[in-house]
């Protein structure tokens, strides 16, 4: 395993950018759970946990019960992750990252029914 970490809460806008129509505005965004409020507002939080190695193509995250394959990773996710808790899910897969902090996911749709409060984000 190369982390695992329990999610505590949601913030309000957390599901906000999930729209599976749309492949370069479907995303969850994770924090820390001690994330300032502004960034806690859009973020799924979780607990500090220990980046063993850097996620990388191939690998399988889950959210919960949710598992999906990463496509790609941004150059910035895994130094944010380590430091932050931080990098933003992107969902519909994609052999390249939108953005610098970004995990490029292939899975099942994701909603705010399919994740609660004591799941875990895993990186295997």
């Amino acid at each position: 395993m190369k982390y695992s970490s329990e999610i505590t809460g949601f913030g309000p806008e957390a599901f906000a950018f999930l729209d599976p129509g749309l492949s370069d505005l479907n995303f969850v965004i994770i924090f820390n759970e001690d994330a300032p409020p502004e960034l806690a507002e859009l973020a799924i939080l979780h607990t500090k946990a220990e980046l063993i190695a850097e996620p990388a193509k191939g690998d399988i995250l889950m959210i919960g019960e949710n598992v999906f394959t990463i496509t790609a990773v941004g150059y910035e996710a895994p130094q944010t992750l380590k430091e932050l808790g931080h990098c933003t899910l992107a969902f519909g897969g994609g052999e390249e990252a939108f953005r610098p902090g970004c995990i490029m996911l292939d899975g099942p749709v994701l909603s705010k029914d399919t994740v609660k409060v004591g799941d875990r984000i895993e990186i295997y």
